[in-house]
């Protein structure tokens, strides 16, 4: 047997898959994640997880060629973690301390970096190893690969697009403490607390017989007409075409594989960015690929198993 985990740690559950390495999924399961006492539980319980699941399964450790893991925070190319804010970890290096628990051989990346290769091995980037993954969710995330590996970067943060400047003269306030982040204007949240602001003014949109405005809706309205949310899309598009111009000039990716929840949006949302990446982007730039992710939820797991190899 040739085989290995992938492990993608989130603030309530933790993801694991058994590959082989061909990247076929064997068996996944999932626990909670331990946040208690800074995180300091989630390590141990991981290993016991992976422990018990070869044991019950009668699998050797000379089966396994090792473990590799995607984490919410920046990480280093040693494996060394820079908090991560949402488990309650510190500064240390997460892949010698699961590598003494488990005793396989571990890598780690950022749950970002993770997804984005799990998309280019068998995902929406499959056939190309010059990819960004641009996750639109709550947040907006990114990973970037180049030649088949994950950039981590040099203080672990290569991929955070979510926090490029745009809008200048506004004034949203990020969580990250910075103004006018990419994520407060075009992630889930973002657009739709854009539409919270603007509904006001549109008495004939049919947004405001919506309770709780969500991006769901959003495009769900844009689609069958309706101005503000029209117009929303059309930002958001602008928004992420310049973005993902200025991030195509410095790494130049065949592809763009856009994912979350966001993603959903489909071809209304690929049309709209690809046309504004096309208004804003370097010549030479212009015919990079767009893509819509597809591995949902196991894109990171996929990914962290990737990463091993």
């Amino acid at each position: 047997m040739n085989c290995g985990f992938g492990v993608d740690v989130g603030g309530t559950t933790v993801k694991i898959g058994f590959f082989d390495t061909e990247g076929n999924l064997l068996h996944k399961w999932a626990v909670p994640t331990n946040i208690s006492g800074n995180g300091a539980h989630i390590l141990p319980e991981i290993a016991d997880s992976l422990k018990s699941y070869m044991s019950d399964n009668g699998i050797k450790k000379t089966d396994i060629i090792g473990v590799g893991m995607g984490v919410p925070g920046p990480v280093g190319d040693d494996g060394t973690v820079h908090k991560c804010v949402n488990l309650g970890w510190g500064v240390f290096n997460v892949k010698e301390t699961l590598e003494r628990l488990t005793g396989l051989r571990v890598k780690a990346t950022n749950d970002a970096n993770a997804a984005a290769l799990g998309e280019m091995w068998k995902g929406g980037g499959k056939g190309y190893d010059k990819l960004v993954m641009v996750t639109l969710g709550t947040g907006v995330g990114g990973g970037i690969v180049l030649d088949g590996k994950a950039l981590n970067g040099a203080h672990g943060a290569a991929g955070e697009i979510g926090h490029m400047p745009v809008r200048r003269r506004e004034n949203r306030i990020c969580g990250c403490g910075k103004r006018n982040c990419l994520e407060t204007y075009a992630s889930g949240s973002g657009i739709a607390k854009t539409a919270r602001e603007r509904i006001s003014a549109y008495a004939d949109s049919s947004l405001n017989a919506v309770p709780e405005i969500t991006a769901k809706d959003i495009f769900e309205h844009a689609a069958r007409g309706d101005r503000l949310a029209k117009e929303l899309i059309e930002e958001l598009g602008s928004d992420l075409g310049e973005a993902l111009a200025s991030i195509a000039c410095v790494c130049d990716p065949e592809i763009f594989v856009l994912g979350g929840g966001v993603s959903h949006g489909g071809l209304l949302l690929l049309d709209v960015v690809q046309k504004h990446f096309f208004e804003y982007a370097f010549h030479a730039c212009r015919e990079t690929k767009f893509a819509l992710a597809k591995l949902g939820g196991d894109a990171g797991i996929y990914g962290a198993m990737r990463l091993l190899l």
